[in-house]
This record gives C-alpha cells, structure tokens and sequence, in this order.
C-alpha cells in the first residue's frame, strides 16, 4: 500500500474536500496530524482484525500410517497425533499458519501392546523418521484457498517437515465452530524412508493421511 495515498485520501475523506482540508491544515497542523494518524491506526485494525490465534488446548492433528506387503496382515496400521503447538487463521483471507513439535508426536495404536507402542515411538523420533532432534519442528502455512462448498474449501500451501518444504493441498471443512481437514503426502517426498521389516514383507505404505481439528481462541 502507498503511504501517501492512505493518508492523503484518508484527509480529504475526514475534511470533507482538499481546498478545505488544505486550510484546516496550515490553522491546526498537530491536531490534523494526530487525527490522520488515529484514523489509519483504526483502518489498519480493521484490516487485521480477522485473524485469530487458535486454541492450542483444543486443536490437534492425527497422522495415520498404513500397513503394506506381502505379509502385511501380521503388521498393523498406526495412528499418531499431536497438540497443535500454535498457529493462526485469518479467515478473511482463509490463510492459516501451524506449528507443531515433531517430538509431541504420540503413537496411539489402539490394537498395540504398550511394548510395541513404546518400539514405534522410538523408531518414528528416531533420524531413521522423523529426526526430531535435527528438525523438531513441523509447519504449515496457507498460500491461497478456494471454495468447494458451503463452509468448505481447498487451501493450497507448504509443509515443512523433516527439514524439507513441499507444496500440499488440504480439503478444510467449518462446521460446529470448528475447522476440520485432511491432506495426503508420500513421505518420500520430504526425504523419509517408510519403514520394512522381515526383508520388506512387512511395511508401511509410502503415502500418509494428516487430520487436523482445530478451534480458534476466544
């Protein structure tokens, strides 16, 4: 935005015309000066006013893994999820930014023994994954949107994950005055190796599933 043209259309919008305001000017110059001066302050709040922080207490992503191979059936699908460390949405501009802590990743695995959640947890913080140690950070961030629906739409962005950055498409959804979604991603692509065991009989696919259930702050 020009300066400039804010304030000078701003004078003439609050003098009523630019002879008018031009003489007001030179009569009061400090208090023309600090009237300008609120007025942008409240346009600009105005303009910012649709972005909100989110409830980190309330919002989460799910990462779900799926089982692969030919003797996959002795293998199991995971689930793992984490508290959205924080984030914004601006839902003027439908852009939303989220950060969450590689190393709050937990491995839920219902139909698993607490022994072999324990081993996965391990494996998946471990540089053979995710490397938390080196990249403990995961970020998202919204580059546009569009509507696909009621309260729906397709935002397209980047994902930084395992220190790499790659464009991903992400179906959100607003509905009980919460923004849910999913997007999918080959974990190859952000330089992870899924996992094999027993020669490559048993691993999981390449392709993970992101689920996200976040709430704004109040």
């Amino acid at each position: 935005m020009n300066t400039n043209n804010h304030f000078a259309s701003t004078e003439i919008f609050i003098l009523g015309s630019e002879s008018r305001g031009r003489s007001l000017l030179r009569k009061y110059p400090e208090k023309i000066v600090l009237l300008l001066l609120a007025a942008s302050l409240a346009w600009t709040g105005l303009a910012s006013a649709q972005e909100h922080a989110i409830d980190a207490e309330k919002s989460v992503i799910t990462v779900r893994v799926y089982k692969a191979g030919l003797f996959s059936a002795f293998g199991h699908d995971h689930e793992i999820a984490a508290p959205i460390g924080s984030g914004t949405v601006d839902t003027a501009a439908r852009k939303v930014e989220l950060h969450i802590n590689a190393s709050s990743l937990r491995v839920r695995d219902p139909g698993a023994s607490e022994k072999n959640r324990s081993e996965i947890q391990k494996t998946m913080l471990s540089p053979e994954v995710l490397d938390v140690e080196h990249y403990p950070e995961i970020l998202f961030r919204s580059t546009d949107a569009e509507p696909t629906g009621i309260n729906s739409w397709r935002a397209h962005g980047n994902l930084m994950l395992h220190g790499q950055t790659r464009p991903v498409i992400v179906e959100v959804r607003k509905e009980g005055g919460h923004y849910t979604g999913a997007s999918r991603f080959k974990q190859t692509a952000f330089g992870i190796r899924p996992i094999k065991i027993a020669g490559g009989t048993v691993r999981v696919k390449d392709e993970v599933r992101i689920e996200f259930d976040i709430q704004l702050a109040r």
